[in-house]
């Protein structure tokens, strides 16, 4: 089982701190004239057809296994369903960075997660790391930054519904990240990407479709904006940054991979300071900063433990199938 280059991880966590960052404040664009669902379901069926499409031409096999695409429908339900789709609806009602600020309550429910499922402690200094990551999110929190003056007359019950659904969807995320960690598609990573964001997108265009998303669609009133905010959410946010995340869940441990969101709420309100100019303070950076720290430690974890789970790995592969729970792909 060979090791990741060190290249390629650093560029894969890089497009997807820094890319999925600036998807909360595109997707707030994107919402502003299209139906939330329908426009999330188009992002994903563009982006998978075309990652198909992709890894089809270069030769890679096994898209018509049942395993794989069972497993590309849960894990599609899980992060584009529920954790994206979710997000994408409450952003109607509660701002982007806030959005941002609540999804960085998923690597605590990745460890517990993982706590349950394997019954083992995790480490001190994971622990340490989350809690820390939760810390920096609580000092952006308290220093207001999920104040959005565009959305005043949105009710208060309306965003509190919001809130929890991002909550909602920061776990549903998680779960999803675990189930595809310990059951990855076992295939390209752009084959099982673009398996994925079908499946998801199909569910989303079906959520889309009940809710009657077709109904309010109306491109002729869509702005250049919105349209622009679609167009980067398909090339940047699905095509680049979700096949890299893909990729990250294959090569490292779910809680490494899930430090980015404790990373994107501090480009999100970067972002929000540089495109809406919302305030950024001194207690904003000293936050950034302690987020930082939270994620040197849990990645610092979590490549001792991948080390430690590719020897393992080793020892079971005798006796354990194709349907055995692993850190990487075969």
């Amino acid at each position: 089982m060979t090791q990741p280059s060190r290249a390629g991880v650093i560029f894969a966590f890089a497009a997807v701190y820094i890319i999925w960052g600036s998807t909360y404040i595109a997707i707030r664009y994107a919402i502003e004239t299209l139906p939330p669902f329908l426009m999330a379901a188009s992002r994903f069926l563009i982006a998978g057809s075309i990652l198909f499409a992709w890894a089809k031409l270069k030769g890679n096999d096994g898209s018509w296994s049942f395993a794989h695409w069972r497993r590309a429908f849960v894990i599609g339900a899980l992060l584009l369903l529920c954790g994206n789709g979710a997000v994408t609806w409450a952003e109607k009602y509660i701002a982007s960075s806030l959005a941002a600020l609540l999804v960085a309550t998923e690597p605590l429910w990745v460890v517990l997660l993982n706590w349950i499922l394997t019954r083992e402690r995790p480490n001190v200094k994971v622990l340490f790391g989350v809690v820390l990551g939760l810390v920096g999110v609580a000092m952006l929190v308290s220093g207001g930054v999920n104040h959005d003056p565009n959305q005043t007359h949105i009710s208060s019950t309306m965003s509190v519904v919001g809130a929890v659904v991002v909550l909602v969807a920061g776990f549903a995320w998680a779960a999803g990240s675990v189930y595809a960690n310990r059951r990855p598609i076992k295939t390209a990573t752009s084959l099982a990407a673009g398996m994925q964001m079908l499946a998801g997108g199909s569910l989303l265009l079906m959520l889309g479709l009940i809710a009657g998303d077709l109904q309010r669609l109306n491109l002729a009133a869509a702005s250049w904006v919105s349209l622009g905010a679609f167009a980067y959410l398909v090339v940047f946010g699905s095509l680049v940054a979700f096949t890299a995340y893909s990729w990250l869940l294959r090569n490292v441990t779910t809680s490494s991979a899930a430090t980015y969101a404790y990373v994107n709420p501090v480009v999100a309100v970067l972002l929000g300071w540089f495109l809406a100019s919302e305030p950024l303070t001194f207690r904003m950076l000293i936050a950034a900063a302690v987020i930082v720290c939270s994620v040197v430690l849990i990645t610092t974890y979590g490549a001792e433990h991948t080390q430690a789970a590719e020897h393992t790995q080793a020892a079971a592969a005798s006796v354990h199938d194709s349907e055995c729970p692993t850190y990487r792909s075969a």
